[in-house]
Formats: C-alpha cells, structure tokens, sequence
C-alpha cells in the first residue's frame, strides 16, 4: 500500500502540488488523470525521489519513504516508466534490459525475468540485438516497461505510457498494463487518455492544478458529467 498525505511541492515559485492525498492499494491499478500541468507527473517525481517535497508524508508499506534516495527506494519494489520512455539509444534491446536488473544480483532470476519481458512481449525478442534508437516509438514503449520489469518491482509507476502512439499500438500497451497487474504488480498511472485510463483502473482521482477534486472507481469516473465534459470530449 502506497499512502500520500497532505504533499505540497513548489518549482520556482509556482505551487505544483497542493496538499495532495492519495491510496494506492496492493493489486490495484490506480489511475491519476488531469489536464496538462495539473502535476501529475510532480507526483510521481516525488514518489520516486526525483523532486523534493516541501512537507507532507509519502508512507509505502508501513515505511515514510520522502526524503530517501532514489536506489532505496527502487529497491524497496518502486519502478518508474517516465515520460517520452527515455530508453538508451545507443545500446541494444538486451543491454537496456539488463540496466533495469542493475540492482540485482541474482543472476539465474535475471535471466529468467528477461524471458517472462519477452514473453509479455514478443517483438523485443525478435529485436533483442537491435539498438534502441531504431525502435518505433510503440516498441520503445515496450522497452521502458520491460526495463522497469527487470528490476522485480511491486508498485510500477507509468507516466503518459500512450503519447505520441498510434491507437493500435495504444490499445497493446493498456492490455499489457492489465496483464502485469494480474501477475501482481500494483501499476499507479498517469495519463492523457482518460478514456482508456478510467477503462483500466480500479482506482481514480482527477488532479486540477495540485489538487485533488475527485476521486472514485474507474467506472464511476467513467460516467460523471464533469469528467465526460472536461477529459472524455462529451
């Protein structure tokens, strides 16, 4: 269980979060939705121990985690896919997987953990020797998920996994998404496709500008007039 209570950050002046509090339960997949610059990528920034807080508390399985350093952290099971998928061009498929596992030092694991990504996802395999940068940007996708897999995480954390991909490919990745939960990752998720998003999760909140201003199942989201008018175009 992931618990964050009462976080505000601040960049330069402007109030990115503003006393934020979010559950994310084991098992689940807990979406955030919200409009450009609401700081939902703030967020995870500071879950992650990338951005520092100002005040609040951010308490995974019973431990405060804000204020630790950021390999603590991924190894207490906390994994990031960023934004735009930052994958290592200049190294192949392989090599960026084996990155993700940097921490571990089970070596047979390792190994076995490469075969379940390239189960979950078939094309890295037929590309395992290519390099990164001359992956599509759907297969870069993969990657960037594949990678945060190897380091065994219990809570993944994706920010905008669907931008800039076709609805096809988009429609593969929020189906892999759903099969990493059911293998029994708890996935908390940051997205621009709300539709899709608020469809997947069991959990939502709508972040506005720091502030949390709903929050319910996906399926209730799905269906409040305010949601469809500001994130659905109805």
């Amino acid at each position: 269980m992931l618990e964050v209570k009462d976080l505000h950050v601040s960049y330069g002046g402007i109030r990115a979060l503003r006393g934020v509090n979010i559950e994310v339960p084991d098992g689940k997949i807990v979406t955030l939705i919200g409009a450009n610059g609401a700081g939902k990528s703030t967020m995870l920034r500071t879950i992650s121990g990338l951005v520092k807080a100002e005040k609040g508390s951010i308490v995974y399985n019973g431990k405060e985690i804000l204020g630790m350093p950021i390999n603590k952290i991924l190894e207490l099971g906390i994994a990031m896919v960023p934004e735009g998928r930052r994958v290592f061009t200049n190294l192949s498929v392989l090599e960026n997987l084996k990155i993700g596992a940097y921490l571990r030092k089970d070596k047979a694991e390792i190994q076995k953990d490469i075969e379940w990504v390239y189960e979950l996802f078939p094309r890295l395999q037929e590309r395992s020797w290519q390099m990164a940068g001359t992956l599509s940007g759907g297969e870069q996708q993969m990657l960037a998920v594949g990678r945060a897999l190897m380091s065994r995480p219990k809570l993944m954390m994706m920010d905008e996994p669907s931008l800039g991909l076709a609805p096809l490919v988009v429609k593969g990745i929020f189906e892999i998404i759903r099969e990493i939960n059911r293998q029994g990752v708890t996935v908390l998720l940051i997205e621009q496709n709300a539709n899709m998003a608020l469809k997947t999760a069991d959990l939502a909140y709508v972040l506005e500008t720091g502030e949390i201003t709903l929050q319910g199942t996906g399926a209730e989201l799905l269906t409040n007039e305010a949601v469809k008018r500001a994130y659905l175009g109805e």
